[in-house]
C-alpha cells in the first residue's frame, strides 16, 4: 500500500460486496439465457471453433495445461462460468476464423456456476460443436504436498483440513472425470513433463482419429490411475527368475524372445490386438480421441515392457498414433 492509498472502510467493503453480488447475479441470469442454445445461424460449420475444456483437481496442473495450449495458439479463458461457454463458442464462430480454437478452464472456484456445466455440454453436443474434456488428476498425497508447499488452503476445505477439501472436490468432479476424453495423472510429473504430454496431444497440425498411450507398469507400485484398459501379464513365467535375464529389461531382445516363447504370449498379443481394434472403432464412433492402455506385471521390468512394445508396434501398423511409456522400468 502506498502513502496515497487509504484502507477500505466497512461501508466501502459493503458497497463492493453488493456490487460483486449484483455482478454474479447478472452473469448467472445471462448464463441461464445463453444455455438455451448457441445462435450460429448463417455461420458455416467450418467457422465454429474447436473447444477444449480443461478441468480437474485443484493443484493438479490446470494452469500449466492452459498455458501450454495458449503457447500453441489457442484462445484460453480461465475460470469462465460454465453457462457462458456457449456464448464464447458463438463469439468465436462469428470471428471470421480469427478464433479457431478455444480452451476454457473450468473448476470449483466458480462454485455457484459449476452446476450449469452439464447443461452447457448438452447444448454444445446438440449444436454439433467439437469439444473435448481434459481432466487433470493427481493423488491425495501429491495434492496435499503441493498445497502445503505454497501455504494456501484448498478452495473447498472451509474450516476443515486440506484432505477434506480434496475429498469434496473429487465428489463434485466425479461425473466430469467419467466424461473426460483425456485424463492426465500428474502425481509424479513436473511442469516440463506435463507440458510435454500436452504438446504430444495438441501440437500436431492435423488431429488424428485416435491416439493411444501404451504404458507398462508394475502391480507392486500400484495401478495407473489414468488407465482406460488394464491387462495383466503375470500369467507368463517371470524372467526375473532366470539369472542371465534378471539384470535386463523387456527392451532386451533375449528377454523379449523368452517372454514370447512362453505358451499363451503370442496368442494373447494377437487376441488383445483384435479386441483393441473393436474397442478403437467404438471409441471413434463415440468421439473419444485418446486411450491409455496399461500392461502390467509384477515389477514393470520384463513381461509388461516386452508386451507393451509389441502391442504398440501393432497399433502403429494399423494407423493408430501410439506413444509407449514404461512407468516403472528402472525403479527397482
Amino acid at each position: 500500500m502506498t502513502e496515497h492509498e487509504q484502507p477500505a472502510t466497512e461501508p466501502d467493503r459493503a458497497r463492493d460486496t453488493t456490487r460483486e453480488d449484483q455482478r454474479q447475479r447478472a452473469v448467472q441470469e445471462d448464463g441461464a439465457q445463453v444455455s438455451q442454445g448457441i445462435d450460429t445461424a448463417g455461420v458455416p460449420d467450418a467457422a465454429i471453433p474447436e473447444l477444449v475444456i480443461i478441468s480437474g483437481m485443484s493443484g493438479a496442473g490446470r494452469s500449466t495445461a492452459a498455458k501450454c495450449l495458449e503457447d500453441l495458439g489457442w484462445f484460453v479463458v480461465d475460470n469462465l462460468p460454465p453457462a457462458l461457454i456457449p456464448t464464447m463458442v458463438e463469439l468465436g464462430a462469428r470471428s471470421q476464423g480469427n478464433v479457431a480454437r478455444i480452451a476454457v478452464v473450468v473448476d470449483v472456484r466458480g462454485r455457484r456456476f459449476f452446476d450449469n456445466l452439464r447443461e452447457s455440454l448438452a447444448d454444445l453436443e446438440a449444436k454439433n460443436v467439437t469439444r473435448r474434456i481434459v481432466f487433470l488428476e493427481s493423488s491425495d498425497d501429491a495434492l496435499v504436498r503441493r498445497f502445503e508447499s505454497v501455504r494456501r488452503p484448498h478452495p473447498l476445505q472451509g474450516d476443515g483440513r486440506i484432505v477434506d477439501g480434496i475429498a469434496a472436490e473429487r465428489e463434485l468432479l466425479r461425473e466430469l472425470r467419467g466424461d473426460a476424453d483425456l485424463v492426465i495423472d500428474t502425481s509424479s510429473l513436473n511442469v516440463h513433463e506435463l507440458r510435454a504430454k500436452m504438446d504430444a496431444q495438441f501440437a500436431g497440425e492435423e488431429e488424428p482419429e485416435l491416439r493411444a498411450t501404451v504404458m507398462s507398469f508394475g502391480f507392486k507400485y500400484g495401478l495407473p490411475v489414468d488407465a482406460d484398459l488394464v491387462a495383466d501379464m503375470r500369467f507368463l513365467p517371470n524372467p526375473h527368475w532366470v539369472p542371465e535375464l534378471r539384470p535386463y529389461t523387456g527392451l532386451n531382445e533375449e528377454v523379449a524372445r523368452y517372454v514370447f516363447n512362453q505358451p499363451g504370449a503370442k496368442e494373447f498379443l494377437d487376441r488383445y490386438a483384435e479386441l483393441l481394434r473393436l474397442i478403437a472403432a467404438g471409441y471413434r464412433r463415440e468421439g473419444k480421441r485418446y486411450v491409455t492402455i496399461a500392461i502390467g506385471c509384477t515389477g514393470g521390468k520384463h513381461r509388461s515392457v516386452a508386451m507393451s512394445e509389441k502391442l504398440a508396434a501393432r497399433l502403429a501398423a494399423e494407423g493408430v498414433e501410439t506413444v509407449v511409456v514404461h512407468r516403472d522400468m528402472g525403479r527397482e
